[in-house]
Parts: C-alpha cells; structure tokens; sequence
C-alpha cells in the first residue's frame, strides 16, 4: 500500500537536524532517544520504515465535551494560533484542510476514499479534524512498524468507532486482533438518563497476521475458582489437583486420537485429547485417574497452572494513583503500560510513544529492558519526562539518552523564543528544574491571568523541622532592565520564597547586577552556608553547565519513585 507523506520542513518550536539516528549506521551506536516537536514531521524525518517492534499511542481527545460541539460544523475561520494538532480540543481550520487535500490527492487509494467518506458523513467539524490528523499518522506508523510488529492504540468509545474504520483501512481488516476494554474506574453513581462511563479502549492492531510476537501473559486464578476446581490433595506430596475431561471435540481429532482405552471408547462425536503414545506415558506418570465406572480422567495440578490466559477486559488494573501519580492529568498507569509491552515485545526491542506526555510508556519500557523513543509537542512534558527518567532510574539526558528538539546553542534558544514564548519559558524552566506556574501539564497553551510575578517554583528542605522552602524563577526573553529586578525582589518579600532567579536570554546590565547583590544573601542552616537571595542566570550560562546556587535537595515536579532494573545506572546503548 502506498505510504501518504507530506514534505514538512517547519518544525514547531525548533528546527530539527536533517542527520537521523539510523541513517547509514548501526543501531548499536545510537542511544534512546527523547524529541521535542510535531510527530507526524518526526516521524517521516527521524524514523525509517520496519525498524520499530511496538507503538503505544493515546492521543488526547476531548471526549467530555458535548457531542453536539463536536460534531457541530465549523467554518474553518479558527486563527491557525488556536489549533495544535496535539491539544485535547480538535478544530477544522486550514491546517485540517491542507492535511485532508493531501490525504484525498496523495495517499493510497483506499486511505483516499474512506477519509473522503467520513468527511461526508461526519462533516467539517472537530471530529473529522482529529480522524484526518490521526489517519496521517497512523499512516507514518504503519510504515515505521516492522513486520512483526503491534500497534496499540488508547482511546475511549467517543472516537474508538471512527478510529477503528481507520486502522482497518490503514492496517488491513485481517490484521485486527482486539478491542481491549480497559476499566479505569468503579461505576459512577450520578449519571443520569445513560449507563456510566467507565472504561476506555485499547485497539490493538499488527503489522502482518500471524506473523507478529506475541508473549501469552496469565493472571492469577480466582481464589474461589481454586478452591472449587483444584478440590484434591495428593497423598504424600500435598499437591493440589483436579480431575479433568480427556477427551475433546472432533475438530481436534487426528490420526490415531480415536481408539479403545482400557476396554473404553470416546463417545461417537468426541475423540481423546492425546494419542496412544502419550496416553500410555500419563499412565506410566501416574497422571490418569479411572472413575468408578472405569472412564480415565486427567491429573491436573494446580501448581503446573501459569494463571488465567488475560481475557481483552482488564478489571485488575486501577487509575494512577497515590505514590505513582505525578499530576499529570492524562497519566496511566506503570501497569498498564507493563502488560501491553511485555505481550508485544522482548527485551532489546523498540517501543516508540509518539505522544509521550508525562512518559508511562517510556518508564515501562526502560523498566523493561526495551528500548525506546519517545515524542512529544510541548517542553512541558520534555522537562517532566527527564526529571521522572533521573528519579526513577538515576539516569540523565545526554549520557543515558539523547533528547533531539530542544535548542542546544543561544541562536536555537533565540529562535524558539521569537516562535513560542511558552514553549521557550517551559524549556528555560527546564534547564533548572523548576515546576511550572499557572500550566497545564496536558496542554499546550500559556498561562492564563496574572502570574504574580512567578514563572517557575523550586521547593527545597534544608533544615531539621522538614519545612519546605521556595524559589522563585522569573524567565525573560525580550528585554530587561534593573526595574526587573527589583520586582523579583518584591515578589519573594511578597510570596515569602527564600531566593529569586531571573532566567534571562539578554545579557543583565550593570544596574541589574547591582540590584541583585544589593538583595543580599539566604543563610542555609542546614548546610551552614551563604547562598545569593538574587542571582541572575543567561541562557547562554545554562547551556554551558550554569545552575541556581541553592541547597542540593530539590522536589519540583513530583517525585517518581525509583524503578529497581538490572541496568538501572549503564549507559543505554541500543545493542
């Protein structure tokens, strides 16, 4: 099938290198890797086709929203500014347009004709919006996935319908393998005039049927179903046990599987579940019991039982919560994400989560023993990917994995900051550390009122009564001046922080250099020394190794717990 593709040179928010991680050399050389920016363009640019052994993507949606929004038609005035392909409310606007044209004129004919249909069935609206974004990167998947490669795709009933027309369309009727019905939650209990919402889906598609790996995960047997079926105790050995049908439908039935055993016969539409041969070996183990009619019966014992096979629901997995949650307001959770790789992948393999948000399927991965790319559009979820890969596996970015997107030198730095002063405020923050103000981790739009003067927070305890102290983190990337200054000054007297940083993309002036060594100092009980209350930071100096003079215990984003692997602290190389 013809693979659609669009020649994007623009990257949102920084323009990428045109050297990939694959082209001309061998995996072995080439770390993890982490990138910053639109997908569908890292895709075609960044992945080759067949090198990928499993994706796991959940595009956001906004399914909470009223159906008659979203299947309202809209008039594609939108300014461009308010649609991101990757925020949680779709739009149909030029952007949707141009990428829909090209999916009609470009791609493979049967991709042509069922975007075409859902258009005129489902009109010009959000939902189409979303379909027509998702179909050229489902397209780009598709293409990256290796043979035996899997797909899952996290959704929820809003969309799963459409979706499913997609990826039939995209991957093959034949090449379906599941609808996974995921309870996320218990029944709602204030819904009315309709059953609760409490599931999402998981649509699990493969590259070549019969073909793909696959590894038979079990779950542990219902109590009561052992005690009910495993009644027996074996003398001497204590083994549980139960006495099971030997014999099965014919449509198992094969050469030498129907024949007289011990003066008894199969009834006329059943045959043995064995051969002769392997009838006569059970005997021997003593694995055959004989009822009292004489009939055999198989031994089966309980601790020879690897579990039930995982049926397509999952109940016995809950939400992210207490200790795993980090507040990022789409996370799943580790054990979800642990159960897709570990059916679908082997150790060594490539999982690839091109909207990677706070990073489940990246931490599952490296847990693992995968490895693993992941994509994400806002240096939001970037900053709290690489503070959740250091807490939990003590691992940083550039020597366990690369990160690709992000500005590397002050002309990126520049550039990222004239094209989105969100993205380039969030990127700064990153640099230090510091939590985010008035964000939101999911979205890709700025704060909104006023910031007090605030940007970023660091939280840090220094002393022997456990209380939290703050620093404040101001970021400019326009001009500054010494009235800058002093505002950081009055906001830390104001919000009652123990020092200020002022992050800063211009060079300070004298007067702002006076400014903050007039400020004073913070005196650290615990580590018994003086640290600046202002201290002026450039971008330059962050990106030469520059860090905020503070005591060395921080607590940001929350802390992911530390995942315990074999390679928890080596170098990550892709052997």
């Amino acid at each position: 099938m013809p693979i659609f593709r669009m020649n994007f040179r623009k990257q949102t928010g920084i323009l990428l290198p045109r050297q990939t991680n694959f082209e001309g050399k061998a995996m072995s050389q080439w770390k993890n890797q982490l990138y910053y920016g639109d997908n569908l363009q890292i895709l075609r640019e960044y992945i080759p086709a067949e090198s990928i052994d499993l994706v796991y993507l959940d595009p956001p949606f906004n399914s909470n929203r009223s159906y008659n929004v979203l299947f309202k038609d809209e008039s594609g005035q939108d300014s461009e500014a308010q649609l991101t392909a990757f925020e949680d409310t779709w739009h149909w606007d030029k952007r949707a347009e141009t990428v829909y044209h090209e999916l009609v004129t470009d791609s493979s004919p049967e991709i042509s004709r069922m975007i075409a249909a859902l258009r005129d069935f489902i009109g010009s609206n959000q939902m189409t919006a979303y379909l027509v974004m998702m179909t050229a990167r489902l397209a780009e998947l598709h293409r990256a996935l290796k043979p035996t490669g899997s797909l899952y795709l996290h959704c929820d009933p809003t969309a799963s319908r459409y979706l499913g027309v997609v990826l039939d369309t995209i991957f093959g009727v034949k090449n379906f393998k599941n609808e996974i019905i995921w309870q996320r939650i218990n029944a709602k209990g204030n819904v009315q005039r309709k059953f609760g919402a409490i599931h999402d889906v998981i649509l699990l598609y493969v590259k070549n049927s019969g073909k793909e790996l696959w590894n038979q995960l079990y779950r542990p047997l219902d109590p009561v179903y052992v005690e009910k079926t495993y009644c027996y105790v074996e003398e001497g050995t204590g083994r549980r046990y139960m006495s099971d049908n030997l014999t099965a439908s014919m449509q198992r039935a094969s050469s030498g599987q129907i024949y007289e055993w011990k003066g008894k016969r199969p009834p006329p539409t059943r045959c043995w579940v064995y051969a002769e041969e392997k009838m006569e070996e059970l005997d021997k183990q003593g694995r055959i019991l004989y009822s009292k009619t004489g009939y055999p019966r198989f031994k089966r014992y309980l601790d020879e039982n690897p579990g039930e096979k995982t049926p397509d629901v999952w109940t016995d997995i809950n939400i992210a919560s207490g200790g795993e949650t980090l507040g990022y307001p789409t996370q799943k959770p580790l054990a979800l994400l642990e159960r897709i790789i570990k059916a679908s992948s082997n150790e060594g393999d490539i999982v690839l989560d091109p909207f990677s948000g706070c990073g489940t399927a990246v931490v599952a991965a490296q847990k693992l023993k995968r490895k693993w790319i992941g994509i994400d559009i806002t240096h939001l979820a970037v900053a709290l990917l690489k503070y959740r890969l250091k807490d939990a596996f003590g691992i940083i970015e550039g020597k366990d994995y690369q990160i690709v997107g992000e500005p590397t030198d002050l002309a990126s730095a520049r550039q990222l900051a004239q094209e989105d002063r969100y993205q380039f405020q969030w990127w700064a923050l990153s640099l230090i550390q510091a939590k985010p103000i008035g964000s939101q981790s999911g979205s890709k739009a700025g704060k909104k009122g006023k910031d007090r003067g605030i940007d970023g927070i660091i939280s840090f305890i220094d002393d022997a009564y456990n209380k939290p102290k703050q620093i404040i983190v101001q970021v400019k990337s326009g001009k500054v001046k010494s009235g800058d200054i002093r505002d950081l000054v009055g906001a830390v007297e104001r919000e009652k922080a123990v020092i200020g940083v002022f992050i800063t993309l211009e060079n300070p002036s004298k007067d702002m250099n006076t400014e903050a060594v007039s400020a004073g100092f913070y005196f650290s009980l615990g580590w018994n020394r003086e640290y600046p209350k202002i201290q002026i930071l450039t971008v330059e100096a962050l990106l030469n190794g520059g860090q905020v003079q503070m005591p060395p215990v921080k607590a940001t984003f929350k802390e992911a717990k530390k995942e315990i692997t074999e390679n928890r602290i080596q170098n990550h190389l892709w052997e």
